[in-house]
């Protein structure tokens, strides 16, 4: 199984998961045009995607989900929820999941799980091989038991990695933003993200990237020695996605 980013960040996110002959997109968060360029930065045609499979239905995970799905048909993953938000020429394409069951897309199983999200039922997931388990959490408020466990385990992990609290707490945003952003159905901070690789089980990790790192109120100078004192590694080993170019493909052995 092999794994690679389009872009991370508040102004779009995209995710490559791919195995055998299946290839997903994990949420479109960038407009079809700039989606099928960033594609072709990786190697990839939109015309190999096996299927599109969402998170939440915000719009930096869904703007290229309608244009991208038509052209290509391909099926759309969601919960029940996060399919309710989408515009009604794609319902034809969407195949409903429930965050408390697996299911298989091909080659590649999925077991989603639900978080704290300011959304209408978002979902994050584990992606199995059936050798290998790569784990993807961001857009989430706090750490729960469910993600604690999901996560334990996992031979890579995609984990969000959003704020430094004072650099948000210093920042020109409106106070309601700042509530949001650090709330309990907002997004993980620095601190937060640290403390759960310390609780879950990375004994198998083969990869570690920071995930939709804010442009303005976080730095890779400040995450990579914060996960690498809770992983006890190099900070080398931490990789950082990033909002222009996400990172390219890892395998996992």
């Amino acid at each position: 199984m092999r794994f690679a980013s389009l872009g991370s960040g508040s102004r779009g996110n995209a995710t490559l998961v791919s195995h055998k002959r299946t290839t997903l997109l994990v949420d479109c968060g960038f407009s079809a045009k700039e989606t099928e360029k960033r594609l072709q930065r990786l190697n990839v045609n939109a015309d190999a995607l096996t299927a599109i499979v969402i998170t939440h239905e915000h719009s930096d995970h869904i703007n290229g989900v309608r244009v991208l799905a038509r052209k290509y048909k391909l099926p759309v993953y969601a919960t029940a929820g996060t399919a309710s938000c989408l515009s009604a020429d794609v319902k034809a394409l969407i195949a409903e999941f429930s965050s408390h069951e697996s299911f298989a897309i091909n080659d590649i199983e999925i077991n989603p799980f639900p978080v704290p999200h300011d959304a209408r039922e978002p979902s994050q997931f584990v992606f199995n091989s059936g050798k290998h388990s790569l784990g993807l959490l961001t857009d989430v408020g706090m750490s729960t038991p469910v993600i604690e466990q999901a996560l334990s385990g996992c031979d890579a992990l995609l984990l969000e990695a959003n704020h430094d609290m004072e650099m948000l707490d210093n920042s020109i945003y409106p106070e309601h933003l700042k509530y949001r952003v650090s709330g309990r159905l907002g997004h993980l901070n620095n601190v937060q993200s640290s403390k759960l690789l310390e609780k879950i089980d990375t004994s198998h990790l083969q990869h570690i990237i920071a995930m939709h790192l804010s442009e303005k109120n976080n730095s890779p100078n400040i995450v990579a020695p914060l996960f690498s004192q809770a992983l006890n590694c190099d900070e080398s080993w931490i990789g950082i996605a990033s909002q222009n170019s996400g990172f390219d493909w890892r395998e996992l052995d």
